[in-house]
């Protein structure tokens, strides 16, 4: 399964709010910043922490992709 923060960065941008905002407020890594931005998976813990920073689900920024099989 992969990931996708398209959303998060939508999400920023309608906040009126830069990565380094959310690093700040989230209380999380510029290399957990730089992860988001490729598509690379990060833990639960830091879902949570951007959750709880932005006062929405995780879904509202997370795209969950299911690779198919082949």
């Amino acid at each position: 399964m992969s990931v996708k923060y398209d959303r998060l960065w939508h999400l920023l941008l309608d906040r009126n709010m830069k990565k380094v905002d959310l690093q700040k407020k989230a209380g999380i890594s510029e290399f957990t910043i730089k992860k988001l931005t490729r598509n690379q998976n990060v833990s639960s813990e830091v879902l949570g922490k951007i959750s709880y920073a932005l006062d929405c689900r995780i879904e509202d920024f997370v795209e969950f992709i299911l690779e198919e099989e082949n």
